[in-house]
């Protein structure tokens, strides 16, 4: 499928776009702020403290140190008065982040911009996310621990409550965690570690062992002076404490403009970025666009205008210049969009192998594809040993090729990303071949 016979599409691509936004928008929460607690109020929370204290003391602990205790905000302000014995806990009002905001305006409004508002709605979306057992899922063992970071609507917590996972739901505490909802806590690099590492995102990893996390770690440790600069995933990500977090591309590295190429880039690297959407499943076998179009730009997984990618570059830009040159950061940055570029080649030539091996009729379409055309989205729910093989280099290997890049860790580009990748197409070249020769004889 060539650039300019998808550029056909883009006016269709555009329309989908545009109509997104209000199915992944922040829900209206409904307004549980609580008064200024007065007497009665703090009565209510004395009595909470005192049995709790019996229940959980951890939490009450935890409540004791935190800024909520220091400024007098009780229970009752964020779990209501409708609980006050052990009989009727189902009576406790539901945390959600309607809760934070109303009195964290500012840092909501900034949150519900960012794409870990989007995590929810995007984990969700995935095809073949409700294959999994229930535990990892809803149950917050798997995906759902780090996913349900994500703005939910009403529905959606009213079913995690049922089935036991009605706790966390405030999507603040996934930083700030409960009850000391610090924001020390959530300014520490730590913070993101438990999300950012492993398998498809070693952001943690990557950072911890290049020179801004060596020099974090020595400055910790008073080799380093505090004037020393040493920057966290905060310094870059959340400038000045701003929890609109996103970044140029995105999860999936994948940027357009309208569908159409990006402005100024290379025609082969466009023509590989269509294959690679065509494998999200974001453009059919022909290039048109699909449903699932819907998805990526509502998740906000991807940059699909030139001022969206636009307008991140120049944040992260103005982030790397409070330490080095506007010419330096944007020399290194710019080495990360080429390491996209390069193992989006690789990759490309991979989806093709297999999908020639779907025309040619040697992969039988499974029935949960739309299309007879390899889906980077089943993940390792892929059928066939050659598509998990896709897979890996897809989700594996080329984001921490691009990650490692952009995060100034060579070891992890090359060794974990780059070399790894042109194993895979090595195999998957010769698990094509072999698949003919069988289907063959």
């Amino acid at each position: 499928m060539n650039s300019k016979r998808l550029s056909t599409y883009a006016l269709a691509g555009a329309v989908l776009t545009l109509a997104v936004p209000t199915r992944f928008s922040a829900p209206a929460y409904p307004d549980t702020s609580a008064p200024a607690p007065g007497p009665e109020a703090l009565a209510i929370g004395d009595s909470c403290v005192d049995c709790h204290a019996r229940i959980t003391p951890g939490i009450v602990e935890d409540w004791k140190v935190s800024r909520h205790a220091t400024e007098k905000v009780s229970c009752h302000d964020c779990h209501g008065a409708g609980h006050d014995s052990m009989s009727d806990p189902e009576k406790a009002r539901t945390v959600t982040p309607g809760t934070c905001q109303s009195c964290h305006e500012e840092q909501y409004a900034q949150f519900a911009r960012s794409k870990h508002a989007y995590a929810w709605a995007s984990f969700k979306a995935m095809p073949t996310t409700h294959w999994k057992p229930m535990e990892l899922i809803d149950g917050m063992k798997g995906c759902g621990g780090c996913h349900k970071i994500g703005l939910k609507t009403d529905e959606e917590i009213e079913h995690l409550k049922e089935i036991g996972s009605g706790y966390g739901l405030a999507s603040c505490d996934s930083c700030h965690t409960r009850h000391t909802f610090s924001v020390k806590e959530a300014s520490e690099p730590e913070a993101c570690a438990s999300c950012h590492m492993g398998f498809d995102h070693p952001q943690w990893e990557m950072w911890k062992t290049s020179k801004h996390g060596v020099r974090h770690t020595l400055k910790r440790q008073g080799v380093l002076p505090e004037t020393a600069s040493a920057p966290t995933c905060q310094t870059c990500h959340m400038e000045g404490g701003n929890h609109e977090v996103m970044t140029a591309w995105g999860f999936l590295a994948v940027r357009t403009d309208g569908l159409a190429p990006y402005p100024g880039e290379d025609p082969d690297w466009w023509a590989d970025r269509v294959t690679i959407l065509q494998a999200l499943g974001v453009l059919d076998p022909e290039g048109k666009p699909t449903a699932r179009l819907d998805v990526v730009a509502g998740a906000e997984v991807a940059r699909l205008t030139k001022a969206s990618w636009d307008e991140q570059r120049a944040r992260m830009v103005k982030a790397c210049t409070e330490c080095h040159s506007s010419k330096f950061a944007e020399g290194e940055l710019a080495k990360g969009d080429q390491m996209i570029r390069h193992v989006d080649k690789l990759l490309a030539e991979a989806i093709r192998v297999v999908a020639g091996l779907y025309e040619d009729g040697i992969l039988e379409k499974p029935d949960n594809y739309a299309y007879p055309f390899p889906d980077l989205l089943t993940f390792h729910d892929s059928p066939t040993p050659i598509e998990n093989r896709l897979f890996n280099m897809h989700l594996k290997h080329r984001m921490r090729a691009f990650q490692g890049t952009f995060h100034a860790n060579a070891d992890y580009a090359l060794w974990y990303g780059w070399s790894e990748m042109v194993q895979d197409l090595t195999e998957i070249k010769a698990m094509a071949e072999e698949l003919r020769r069988n289907h063959g004889g």
